[in-house]
């Protein structure tokens, strides 16, 4: 009797075990806002240096076997198309460093309904970013998006060159906080324009080259 009971507890322990590495590497983290940005202002090497920065600070976080894009829109050019920042970013759903669920699909990212915020918005090491109130403030997130996602097609560019330029010009940013100024206070990716592209331009206007990253896979 004591084996069987022994045995039956053993399984039970088995399948809890089980169970439980199977939910954490389903909620395994899939989205971050960046510790760090390129430390040149809004040039991050172009799409792929910024797929680049998301890819490094999420491996020295510890996560692997993930591909990671970053949220940022783009200009077409004679050898590009356009893109689309809601587009590059997979079809989630997306957990934060601590396992908690921001958004279930990309309807929901751009929904009143996800979960970003102060408290839900950490970088890949589990950390908050300082936020509308903080010293220094550090809402500003580079996106280019529009409230939609996708790149402002209005004629100007909001991309700051299609994120290689550190001097003249302008890049969208959201506020991760959902709170503060601009067209669009309570927007996670489209609050208002930069006041430059350089890292003093960013730092101005309540930001500091920050980004978000998404794992597509």
């Amino acid at each position: 009797m004591k084996a069987k009971l022994l045995l039956t507890t053993a399984a039970l322990l088995t399948a809890a075990a089980t169970f439980t590495t199977i939910n954490s590497q389903e909620n395994e983290m899939s989205f971050f806002i960046t510790s760090a940005g390129s430390g040149d202002g809004a040039n991050l090497g172009g799409l792929a240096g910024a797929d680049a920065i998301c890819s490094t600070l999420a491996q020295a976080a510890g996560s692997r076997g993930k591909t990671w894009h970053a949220y940022l829109s783009a200009h077409g050019t004679s050898s590009s198309d356009r893109v689309n920042a809601r587009e590059r970013i997979g079809f989630g759903p997306w957990y934060n460093a601590k396992g908690v669920e921001v958004a279930t699909t990309i309807n929901n990212l751009h929904s009143e309904y996800m979960q970003l915020g102060k408290e839900n918005s950490l970088t890949e090491n589990g950390d908050t970013v300082n936020g509308r109130g903080d010293s220094p403030n550090q809402h500003d997130i580079l996106t280019g998006s529009s409230l939609s996602g996708r790149l402002i097609d209005d004629g100007s560019n909001h991309t700051c060159n299609n994120w290689t330029s550190n001097g003249e010009g302008t890049a969208q940013v959201g506020h991760f906080d959902r709170t503060g100024g601009g067209q669009n206070p309570n927007s996670f990716n489209s609050a208002h324009g930069s006041a430059g592209c350089g890292q003093e331009n960013l730092v101005a206007t309540g930001g500091a080259g920050y980004f978000y990253c998404f794992a597509i896979d």
